[in-house]
């Protein structure tokens, strides 16, 4: 059989990750004042700019099920069936919306991540690969689901004006934060997709991301070692480079340094760094 893979733009995936591992997207749309854009069209930082000079968040609005049935029947044109792999209904109400226009289409199968950007793309990489195996897109959904509960899904923020402004985090705990300069390390819980703040760190950021990355890898210290992320708003080259020697020792075999889009950004901010992995052993 010939199987779409498929994810939103919230993925955070790269062009040439997409080509290469053949996954089709549907972009989010974002709203900058009163002009829309799909996710992809401008770049991370022409958003921050707009945010710093008119102290207003971007809007991001939920695909709804009209769209997602409209974007299924046109890949099963071309495919024997699609399996989607949506953000996190925790943080969206979109994937109802995809679960319920994927059920009433044959071979098309829509999967909750529970979680958000290459969070998605590492389900995404392990569909495509499941496909390329010959599995049939219910097999490959089913494998899929049972890899949800192990993600590793988190990231070190510098400041929470983005997370107030979305309504995410408390004046006092703002005000807090920026007095104290903590960084906190947010994690998608994946029982049920949302954000919680569970470590806080202090200090500049690349000798935060050094000790962040040293936390998480201890803590969830059985990773799938074939793929992992670095995945980043903006960054440091220290940062960045702080991030990739961690997951270097830690024995990953292929990396992918990547930089959020406009939906995942919107709702962090600037020099927002993580590390993603699948924490169940070798398994692809």
């Amino acid at each position: 059989m010939k199987i779409a893979i498929s994810t939103e733009s919230t993925s955070d995936m790269t062009k040439e990750m997409l080509e290469k591992f053949d996954i089709h997207i549907l972009p989010y749309e974002i709203m900058l004042g009163d002009k829309t854009f799909y996710d992809g069209e401008l770049t991370t930082q022409e958003m921050f700019d707009y945010v710093d000079k008119t102290g207003t968040l971007p809007k991001t609005a939920a695909i709804n099920e009209f769209r997602y049935e409209e974007y299924f029947e046109s890949l099963l044109k071309d495919y024997d069936g699609v399996v989607h792999i949506s953000l996190s209904s925790g943080l969206t109400s979109s994937t109802n919306n995809a679960i319920n226009a994927a059920n009433k289409l044959k071979n098309c199968y829509a999967v909750d991540s529970k979680s958000l950007s290459t969070g998605i793309a590492l389900l995404a990489i392990y569909a495509r690969k499941l496909a390329d195996q010959g599995l049939t897109p219910k097999e490959i959904y089913e494998a899929v689901n049972k890899r949800v509960p192990h993600l590793q899904v988190s990231f070190v923020v510098e400041r929470l004006d983005y997370l107030y402004k979305g309504g995410r985090c408390s004046s006092l705990a703002l005000l807090g934060a920026n007095l104290l300069k903590i960084r906190p390390r947010i994690v998608v819980k994946n029982d049920d997709g949302k954000m919680i703040s569970d470590k806080k760190y202090r200090g500049k950021m690349e000798q935060v991301v050094e000790k962040y990355c040293a936390d998480t890898l201890a803590e969830f210290n059985t990773p799938d070692k074939s793929v992992g992320f670095v995945t980043y708003t903006s960054a440091t080259e220290g940062m960045a480079a702080n991030a990739l020697r961690a997951m270097k020792e830690a024995g990953f075999k292929e990396i992918y340094e990547t930089r959020a889009g406009g939906t995942i950004a919107s709702h962090c901010g600037a020099n927002t760094l993580g590390i993603l992995y699948i924490n169940d052993g070798d398994k692809i």
